[in-house]
């Protein structure tokens, strides 16, 4: 077909589908065939259309021009929204972010080799925390003519499809008829109600522009995924458990986030603490008493004291990740374990368990509504369990309060006073809710200081990727406010070393109207590593920088970014912040914040790691507990 004529044609497709609001609708008032003759790539981008993943992440190049010409068109119709940046990981950050704040989908699209390798690396951060992400790559031809420019150089075939495959869902393109199959699972992958993540199509460059004759749209899948019911299991012997155990501790990971009213019920009903990992923060308002903060390798004096001491330990919606159990040694006197998770693996990840495979706050329900009937019946062991836990609450208050308390500190290399992390933290995450604004938290020192200290009293008030710790990420997630229809305001708060991994929002979020706020928190380090290396090896070793950085003259070079600076008191960074959120788009605020053996200028570490020198005490305590 001639290329005039092509494109003709799918501005007559898209045209039929933005005057009748929808695919559906066009095709019900026929003004869109069922049939068509259509390439591969557009009927790619109806198959996503009708799933409603509308907004794109694009790096193209040579792998994906196909698709780009398709996206063009489209987005002239206002039917998707396309924004071309400048990295394929800050196109993958951006993509999760938007998923994960405000629940909207998007897709990844890059070319071939590098930026789809740069992609695949980024997608950790969806596969990590559970969150369901489009990818399309570019990938070489399928005729196998030879080499393919950027091809991994190695004469064997779907090279890149096995190393898809190794990090989640994949597929190939391979034969352009079963395209609804890849469209199918890509639709169970990524909306997945319970275990949703990246989902990777790969799109060989001489299948995307093939016609496919007389093409149904019948066949291009849609439909929400229903969520598991409450779990099949003993709750019985659930309820036996709970009645005898003493010392009850409820460890909440990210598939509870979506059970808040239960788990706040349940915890009245056992006489429990609860303990979050940091995805997990606002499952359990701070104001609640029984709400005993973050627990793990960084995690807090009452939250450790509470997975130390319980003797029975209710899972929920939890992966145990390292630093979430310290390395599997996080509870040496729990007897048994009830699991609640959705998932076969993760729910018997501990000895002693009782699993119940279900959705967590259906079954937490069934759990609750049980034990309410047994009190009546039965009578509790006696415990002064949650008074120990409260005087230890009280305990990390004061412990806090401390560190809040001392504002700022002479640090060597500013040569001057500054502020403390813990302070700069407290201040804007208090000032964010205050304002309604959401917190993202990078990796590194700023967010393991940060999820100890936030105060949350809801789900989604804060967002740290703890799942991948992916290193720019916070900044990169600021261009979602851009793409998403949910208008959202966020600050980034992230360190000078994470900052420098992703800087690109600085151009593509003045490009496209990103409205947020980058609060740089900077020590001149990866202080979480040099805090590491000193604390392991007595030595900081190449994890710093000899000079300053100006990020303010970095910020100021990109038009509409408002770069900031302030004065090293909480009235200024307060001011700081309120001149930031008064702006119409993205703002940087420089804060120098100190870094040394003061232990008042950090929240400190309370729980053991399997790495480095820990490793061997660390592994020998886990197969004691034998847990």
């Amino acid at each position: 077909m001639d290329m005039g004529d092509l494109t003709d044609q799918r501005m007559a497709h898209a045209a039929a589908i933005a005057t009748a609001g929808s695919m559906q609708a066009a095709l019900n008032n026929q003004t869109l065939s069922r049939f068509l003759d259509i390439t591969v790539s557009e009927a790619l981008l109806l198959g996503l259309l009708a799933q409603n993943v509308t907004k794109f992440f694009t790096v193209f190049g040579h792998g994906s021009t196909e698709i780009g010409e398709v996206l063009r068109i489209y987005q002239q119709s206002g039917l998707v929204k396309v924004m071309g940046v400048h990295s394929e990981i800050e196109a993958s950050h951006a993509a999760t972010a938007l998923r994960w704040v405000t629940g909207e989908k998007a897709a990844v699209v890059t070319s071939i080799g590098p930026g789809a390798l740069q992609a695949l690396a980024a997608s950790l951060t969806p596969a990590s925390d559970g969150i369901g992400v489009w990818y399309l790559f570019g990938d070489e031809t399928t005729e196998d003519e030879g080499y393919n420019m950027q091809q991994i150089p190695k004469p064997e075939q779907e090279l890149f499809l096995q190393m898809m495959k190794t990090m989640g869902k994949a597929y190939s393109l391979h034969t352009p008829e079963s395209l609804s199959t890849a469209l199918q699972r890509g639709l169970v992958a990524t909306d997945h109600p319970h275990r949703a993540g990246p989902f990777y199509l790969l799109l060989p460059m001489n299948i995307q522009s093939r016609m496919l004759a007389s093409f149904n749209l019948s066949e291009l899948p849609s439909g929400e995924i229903p969520l598991m019911g409450a779990a099949n299991g003993d709750y019985e012997r659930a309820i036996d458990w709970i009645l005898e155990a003493r010392r009850i501790v409820l460890k909440i990971g990210g598939g509870g986030r979506k059970a808040s009213p239960e788990l706040v019920r349940l915890l009245e009903l056992v006489n429990g603490v609860a303990v979050w990992t940091p995805i997990a923060s606002g499952v359990i308002p701070y104001s609640n008493p029984r709400n005993m903060m973050v627990g793990g390798s960084k995690g807090s004096l009452c939250g450790n004291f509470a997975m130390e001491q319980a003797d029975l330990l209710i899972a929920v919606g939890t992966r145990a990740v390292c630093q979430s159990d310290c390395s599997r040694t996080g509870y040496p006197h729990v007897e048994k374990v009830i699991n609640i998770n959705t998932d076969f693996e993760d729910v018997f990840h501990y000895r002693k368990t009782l699993a119940l495979v279900g959705d967590a706050a259906a079954t937490i329900s069934r759990v609750n509504q049980l034990l309410d009937q047994a009190l009546g019946k039965r009578v509790r062991k006696s415990s002064n369990w949650f008074a120990q836990c409260s005087e230890k609450r009280q305990e990390w208050e004061s412990y806090k309060q401390q560190r809040f308390q001392t504002v700022a500190l002479n640090d060597g290399f500013w040569e001057r006073i500054v502020l403390t992390q813990p302070v700069v933290i407290k201040t804007a995450t208090d000032w964010a809710r205050a304002n309604q604004v959401v917190s993202i938290f990078d990796a590194g020192d700023v967010q393991a200081n940060g999820f100890q200290i936030i105060e949350d009293e809801k789900v989604g008030q804060t967002f740290t990727e703890t799942g991948a710790s992916y290193m720019g990420f916070a900044p990169s997630a600021l261009l979602a406010s851009a793409m998403a229809e949910k208008p959202f305001y966020a600050i980034a708060l992230t360190g000078d070393g994470s900052f420098i991994m992703n800087p690109q929002v600085l151009i593509d979020g003045a490009e496209y109207g990103a409205q947020g706020c980058i609060l740089l928190l900077d020590n001149n380090r990866m202080a979480a590593i040099s805090g590491l290396q000193k604390a392991q090896y007595g030595h900081a070793f190449a994890t710093y920088h000899k000079t300053p950085i100006d990020f303010l003259a970095w910020a100021s070079s990109v038009p509409n970014v408002l770069s900031l600076d302030c004065d090293p008191t909480i009235k200024g960074l307060q001011e700081a912040l309120d001149k930031a959120r008064a702006h119409k788009g993205l703002s940087l605020i420089h804060v120098p914040v100190y870094y040394g053996d003061n232990e008042l200028g950090e929240m400190g570490v309370f729980g053991r790691w399997n790495v480095g020198t820990w490793s061997e005490e660390t592994q020998a305590l886990r197969h004691k507990i034998g847990l």
